[in-house]
């Protein structure tokens, strides 16, 4: 166990820089005002606020994309709090670390009277049994409990864990908030570029913020990279050009996990706007899922299932486009595969919706399952119950089969349910007008 004297266990701001450690570790913020974005839960008045800054939290979980703050926010909860900081990592943890680390918090409080904030990353990773251990430490005080996640809590976190944790997200960081974080760095001569002669033009540091997708670590790990492999000008400055920025940072890092948030968040999305007739979202989402590497299959037996849930029968052709995009995908394969199915996006989200016959059925199936099974009229039974039926002599002339085809326009006023229960309302959208139309006459003609 760690020496009660030893500095490991302080919180971050207390320990001396290292000039060799990246710049984003170096320009971890200290307090809450330092950190960017998350105003949702940080700004002034909010519930996270409030709960660090009365030091009335107990166990807290933390999820969201890489790079927004997760670990940072953890410790400068330590700090606010004057509490010890103690971390461990999911992939590299065991049962036994866990243990000596509350052991250790247990000595703190009992010779320092001083809390201790367990941080633990990635906290998915963690078994049962790994996340069962922390339990009745977290009830009794033992610890202050803070996890982090890229993945939703609620899936992948044991539910006794989460049922004793606040649970907050975090967003990815708006470019606005993160080029303030660029020119601090410029500007700290302590932990910065401050004692640096560099010029950076805001083109390129607002390139290096967009690029990075909200992830402030990948956009001062830019700055620097792009900083220290610029050789200076006659003047002696470090010229940070927007040519510069572009090779720092060439490649825009997708945040797209194949089974977690982002994708189901992500597909949601695009049927969301397909369905609400906006094809320019729709085809941002398709481009997202693709440049991701989401499995095309899954995009195209989506657009499958909207087809028939989202527009129906005010347009049954496009199922049919649908399937044709599907089936053209199989036959020519990626990277022109994305063709057809932006073909089919589009018809998509720019044809008549109806979701009609889903919501017929819907409430057919509500009916089979929760309400009293309906008996097969005795008209419309097979030959054979019929002559059963005959020779029992329970056989009801009324209640005689009548073949539509022999009746003008094929239509002739017969019951085929047992009390005339009514599922199917069609819509006036496109081509389901005239279905009303018909469905409205045959009606008429029963009543």
């Amino acid at each position: 166990m760690d020496s009660l004297f030893e500095s490991t266990g302080e919180p971050p701001p207390e320990k001396t820089i290292d000039a060799g450690q990246p710049l984003a570790a170096r320009m971890r913020p200290r307090t809450l005002d330092e950190v960017a974005g998350q105003h949702h839960i940080l700004a002034e008045g909010k519930l996270l606020r409030r709960a660090i800054e009365s030091d009335r939290f107990t166990s807290l979980i933390f999820y969201g994309p890489p790079g927004t703050g997760k670990t940072t926010l953890a410790s400068v909860i330590a700090n606010s709090t004057g509490s010890r900081f103690e971390s461990l990592n999911g992939v590299e943890s065991n049962v036994a670390e866990i243990r000596a680390k509350i052991e250790q918090a247990r000595t703190y409080t009992r010779l320092r009277n001083q809390s201790t904030v367990l941080f633990i990353d990635e906290i998915h990773r963690f078994n049962k049994a790994q996340q069962d251990v922390l339990l009745p430490h977290i009830e009794r005080g033992t610890v202050r409990f803070i996890g982090a996640t890229t993945h939703n809590p609620y899936f992948y976190v044991n539910s006794p864990l989460v049922s004793r944790s606040q649970i907050f997200q975090l967003e990815s960081v708006p470019t606005d908030d993160l080029i303030p974080v660029l020119d601090r760095a410029l500007t700290d001569c302590e932990r910065g570029l401050g004692k640096s002669k560099v010029e950076a033009d805001p083109e390129a540091l607002r390139h290096l913020a967009e690029m990075s997708d909200g992830d402030v670590r990948k956009a001062l790990t830019a700055l620097e990279l792009g900083i220290l492999t610029t050789s200076p000008a006659k003047d002696g400055a470090i010229h940070f050009t927007l040519e510069v920025a572009e090779e720092s940072i060439q490649r825009k890092a997708i945040v797209y996990d194949a089974d977690g948030d982002a994708h189901y968040d992500t597909i949601s999305a695009f049927i969301k706007s397909i369905r609400g007739s906006d094809p320019d979202a729709a085809l941002y989402w398709l481009a997202k899922m693709l440049t991701a590497g989401e499995d095309p299959r899954f995009i195209a037996r989506r657009l499958v299932i909207s087809a028939s849930e989202d527009i129906g029968l005010a347009d049954s052709n496009a199922l049919r486009v649908a399937m044709d995009a599907q089936q053209a995908f199989e036959f020519i394969g990626m990277p022109e595969g994305r063709i057809p199915l932006a073909h089919a996006t589009v018809y998509l989200a720019t044809a008549p919706k109806s979701n009609s016959a889903y919501a017929a059925l819907g409430a057919a199936m509500k009916d089979v399952e929760s309400g009293r099974t309906l008996s097969v009229p005795e008209h419309l039974r097979t030959k054979t119950r019929k002559k059963l039926a005959a020779a029992s002599g329970t056989e009801d002339e009324k209640m005689r089969y009548l073949y539509a085809h022999d009746y003008e326009g094929g239509y002739v006023p017969q019951a085929y349910l047992p009390d005339g229960r009514c599922y199917y309302s069609p819509t006036e959208n496109g081509l389901e007008k005239r279905i009303k139309e018909r469905l409205d006459h045959w009606r008429a003609r029963m009543e």
